[in-house]
């Protein structure tokens, strides 16, 4: 086992824990300090809730058709795709065959997603 020896901290799980209470403390010292700089309004129309300048009348919630979510994810998971396939494109000649079966087991998963989306009618907009 590797010992660190930063600022005198010899002991690993000893540095995790400063590490990580550094961490919680200085984002708490940020949150006291916004706090205390912030502007403060106490009006109460600052707590209604604002959508194109017009007020609400009756119940301000409204359900939307879990359709949406779906198309939304299913663009996601593709548009990451694209993402992944770029820099595969540009070494594609330097990673030889071990690039090709890599990026021909990526397509398969993704095209099992997609006939699957496509089956469960994901892709239907209705």
């Amino acid at each position: 086992m590797i010992a660190l020896d930063i600022f005198g901290i010899s002991n690993n799980a000893l540095l995790a824990v400063t590490a990580a209470l550094t961490g919680v403390g200085l984002v708490g010292l940020a949150m006291w300090i916004a706090g205390l700089i912030s502007p403060k309004s106490y009006n109460p129309q600052k707590g209604e809730p604002y959508e194109c300048g017009i007020p609400t009348r009756g119940e301000s919630m409204s359900q939307f058709r879990v359709g949406y979510y779906l198309f939304a994810i299913l663009f996601l998971m593709f548009d990451v795709e694209t993402v992944f396939l770029y820099p595969w494109a540009v070494r594609m000649r330097e990673l030889g065959t071990d690039g090709i079966i890599s990026i021909a087991v990526f397509f398969s998963i993704l095209v099992l997603g997609l006939v699957y989306a496509w089956r469960k009618g994901a892709l239907e907009w209705k």
